[in-house]
């Protein structure tokens, strides 16, 4: 006979859970969800598009939230009586269907533990991301492309809403640039960590020597803006340009001059939409991307000022934060962590978890 004790594994579990339920907030949570769900139920609620967007998106997202947290306790109380079970069957399978459990429930908590850890300013915000070819000629827009799909898949694994916004591509293969926006509780608290210079090692598919080739990709992180947020960018302080969206080699997916590239001339930062087939729409999102980009400056910028006048000294992200190694042998590795994994097609299929997860811890132990 078989006897399953993992008592003390429940019992710390539920502990961790304990912990994680008073940070979330779950009654505020739930007054919240109350609090929005009336706001969706007016009838008149659909007359402001966006508005309206941007309440159910809300709602959903806390209600995903909440649901979680009470999937989580309800499948405590049910480990242990899947426990009971197994101890009284005395049987392999039903042991075994104990531990999976346990280990599932504990991965479910580790995740979001973490979660917990985002409390930033802007850490609860939807993300925008860009990915920007970089050195290594075909291979780097071959390798921003894999980058773009990477982030695209592990949104859709996660079931979280992602967004193409303006694709720029490459005349022989991959893309120069893509941004996208994906919308989920603390998007950008979660995808900040991916933000700084990925590089690829391989066998290049494109040098018809077969050499071994490195390419770079830089990746880029903000918070969207919200309507509610002061940015002031003055009409003066920017420049417009509109031009015909465009597709793979070329080929023109628009008839109209819709696309919209918007330059902030003071910084040189540059946004180009091509998503929407209206050139209104285009420069709306254009303009809420580029206020996104120039809040996070002045944030950096203040960050930078607090640190020179304290003296402190932390650690620094630096440029290259990871290595995707695929000749002569098999390996991701986050340079800052240390995380590795030995399958990166499982990587570049959008399993980033473990990778994210270490870096935001990894951060909350550089800035204490």
């Amino acid at each position: 006979m078989i006897d399953l004790d993992i008592s003390e594994q429940i019992a710390a579990l539920r502990s961790t859970f304990g912990d994680i339920r008073a940070v979330v907030g779950v009654e505020k949570l739930t007054a919240e969800i109350a609090r929005l769900s009336e706001q969706a139920g007016v009838p008149d609620l659909w007359d402001d598009t966006e508005k309206a967007q941007k309440i159910t998106s809300d709602l959903s997202h806390r209600q995903a939230e909440l649901a979680k947290i009470e999937s989580i306790e309800s499948r405590l109380d049910d480990l242990e009586v899947l426990v009971e079970l197994a101890n009284e069957a005395g049987d392999e399978d039903s042991v075994k269907e104990a531990r999976e459990e346990l280990v599932s429930i504990q991965k479910v908590l580790g995740d979001l533990e973490v979660q917990t850890l985002l409390n930033g300013e802007f850490d609860a915000r939807a993300a925008v991301v860009t990915i920007r070819a970089g050195a290594g000629g075909v291979d780097a827009a071959d390798f921003a492309e894999m980058l773009m799909r990477m982030y695209l898949r592990w949104a859709e694994q996660h079931k979280f809403s992602a967004t193409v916004l303006d694709t720029s591509y490459a005349e022989e293969a991959g893309i120069k640039s893509a941004t996208i926006e994906i919308d989920a509780p603390y998007a950008f608290g979660t995808l900040s960590v991916e933000a700084g210079t990925h590089r690829l090692v391989r066998m290049s598919p494109f040098n018809s020597a077969g050499k071994r080739q490195t390419s770079f990709a830089a990746v880029e992180v903000v918070p969207l803006i919200e309507q509610t947020d002061s940015i002031d960018v003055p009409d003066s302080d920017i420049r417009v340009d509109v031009f015909r969206s465009s597709g793979p080699g070329g080929q023109s997916v628009n008839t109209t001059d819709s696309a919209v590239r918007i330059t902030h001339i003071p910084t040189g930062t540059v946004v180009s939409m091509q998503n929407e087939k209206s050139q209104i729409q285009n420069r709306a999102a254009a303009m809420r991307v580029l206020q996104s980009r120039l809040m996070l400056i002045e944030r950096e910028r203040e960050a930078a000022q607090k640190k020179e006048l304290a003296g402190v000294i932390t650690a620094s992200w630096g440029d290259q934060i990871r290595s995707y190694v695929l000749a002569p042998y098999q390996m991701v590795k986050d340079l800052r962590t240390e995380y590795e994994v030995n399958n990166p097609s499982n990587v570049f299929d959008g399993d980033l978890d473990g990778f994210i997860n270490a870096g935001i811890r990894w951060r909350k132990r550089a800035i204490e």
